[in-house]
Order: C-alpha cells, then structure tokens, then sequence
C-alpha cells in the first residue's frame, strides 16, 4: 500500500477543491469537506461520501440545518493506487463526483461523464 501521511492527504483534497472552478464553488451552499481515514465497515472500498440534501431538491423548508458533508477516505484511495499521480487523480475525480452529488447528479449521469 502507498504510504501517504492524513497530512498530505488532506493537502490533495484541499488541492482538488481549488481545482473547481469558481463559478462553481460560489453556487455550493452550506456543505463542509472532511477527510477520515476509513469508511464504514460495511463498505470498506468507498472513497467518498455525499450526506445531505441536494441543491436541486432544496425548497422552503430548507433553512437552519446543519451543512451537508462529504467526506474523502484516505485507506481505500491509497490501497487502490500505485503512485501519488494516482492518488492526486483519483482524489480530485472522488471530490468531483461527491460536489456532483451536491449538486443533484446521480451515479449513472456521473459514471457516463467519467467520474464513477
């Protein structure tokens, strides 16, 4: 397995946040990004989770909850990659599609533009 320290880790997903464009970032509302090292024991290969309603599904109601979240997990990204360009690719594709989710983008859509 690569060794990569939580540290470092947190950097590339700071990283692949500022990869997003502006226009976009603007547009994300009340969502916080976190980093843990391990995902629920009953998906031990999920990089990545979307918790929380989507902009698209927001309405009136939407008002004083808490953010959603996303959270990025380093034990899976570092198992399935062999170099840090790996680790720097999949960690920018793994923060796109959870800010997709974000957004309202389902899987299927997610996996045909490449970012399943």
């Amino acid at each position: 397995m690569l060794e990569m320290t939580r540290e470092e880790f947190e950097e590339l997903v700071a990283e692949a946040l500022d990869r997003i464009p502006p226009e976009l970032t603007r547009l994300m509302d009340n969502v916080a990004v976190f980093v843990e090292d391990e995902p629920p024991s009953d998906d031990p290969d999920l990089l990545g989770l979307y918790e929380g309603t989507p902009l698209t599904e927001r309405g009136e109601w939407y008002a004083g909850v808490l953010p959603d979240r996303i959270t990025v997990y380093r034990g899976p990204t570092l198992r399935m990659c062999d170099t840090r360009e790996d680790v720097v690719a999949e960690t920018e594709v793994t923060v796109v599609h959870e800010i997709a989710h974000h957004f309202g983008i389902d899987d299927e859509r997610l996996h045909a533009l490449g970012y399943g």
